[in-house]
């Protein structure tokens, strides 16, 4: 690939979803932009950028989401989710007793796997929940997977990744060569294409943000941008939760890391001086 023409895509691709890419992934560039170009009866990548250039935008969309999808399993990393289920969602049962209701997001929800794990939790919890309203919200800036998140739809390779095999017989259907996952679960949550350096206002408030390995793309301006962005979404005693590899630490002052749970993060906004998850 001629460096002019990886230069320009590195910049649309930042300028339009915050992702960073350096000279050592550019067979990132190539793997998973061949079939774009393939698809539109292109020789090349270079052919590709030309048309790119053109301001074909929707051969930009296209673009923008082949780089930015990436890979997303159920239960993923199981911790982040017994924290959830243990710690978190008491202190929702508990502070959120008198309105009995509460919201989530799950931002670049990707093919659906994180929101249908949490939604699974809820499911198991529902008597502690009865009478409550719940909300969860995913967003990702792929039109294309969100179509595959709200199909709940998945490869066998797909649910054997971090998914028990109770929750597989509890809420899964064999369909074909696919598995389906149970209706009322996929009721459970509403897909928006959303993209995290736009306006987030009408998204509407949180008291449990998921944003996992999705830091690690971004450079530290953009990284601040996303924080702050999320951080204005979210209710003054909200929970963020971040990948194991992220941090806010030098990055945003919006949030604080909650001792004794990794990856947990509470939100750090002037005159707010309400307890702390998981202190003491």
């Amino acid at each position: 690939m001629k460096p002019e023409d990886f230069d320009f895509l590195a910049k649309m691709l930042k300028d339009r979803s915050g992702l960073v890419l350096t000279k050592d992934k550019s067979y990132l560039l190539e793997s998973r932009l061949m079939p774009v170009a393939r698809k539109r009866g292109y020789k090349g990548l270079e052919e590709l950028v030309a048309q790119l250039r053109k301001r074909d935008e929707a051969l930009a969309v296209d673009v923008t989401e082949a780089m930015t999808t990436n890979e997303s399993f159920f239960f993923r990393d199981q911790k982040p989710f017994d924290q959830f289920r243990q710690i978190v969602l008491p202190n929702l049962l508990a502070t959120r007793a008198t309105k009995k209701s509460f919201r989530i997001w799950c931002a670049a929800a990707s093919s659906g796997q994180e929101p249908y794990s949490l939604a699974m939790i809820l499911k198991e919890e529902a008597a502690k929940l009865a009478g409550w309203k719940t909300e969860i919200v995913g967003t990702d800036i792929s039109r294309e997977i969100l179509q595959k998140a709200r199909a709940g739809l998945y490869s066998q390779f797909e649910v054997q990744r971090g998914l028990p095999i109770q929750m597989l017989v509890k809420y899964f259907k064999k369909r074909d060569d696919q598995w389906e996952i149970d209706p009322g679960i996929r009721a459970m949550v509403q897909y928006k294409e959303w993209n995290l350096l736009g306006d987030l206002g009408a998204l509407g408030s949180f008291d449990v943000v998921f944003c996992r390995n999705v830091l690690i793309y971004f450079d530290q301006e953009t990284k601040g941008v996303v924080l702050d962005n999320i951080s204005r979404q979210m209710n003054d005693d909200g929970v963020l939760y971040l990948g194991g590899a992220e941090t806010v630490l030098g990055i945003s002052d919006r949030f604080k890391p909650i001792p004794s749970q990794r990856g947990v993060y509470a939100v750090s906004k002037p005159g707010y001086t309400g307890g702390t998850l998981g202190a003491g």
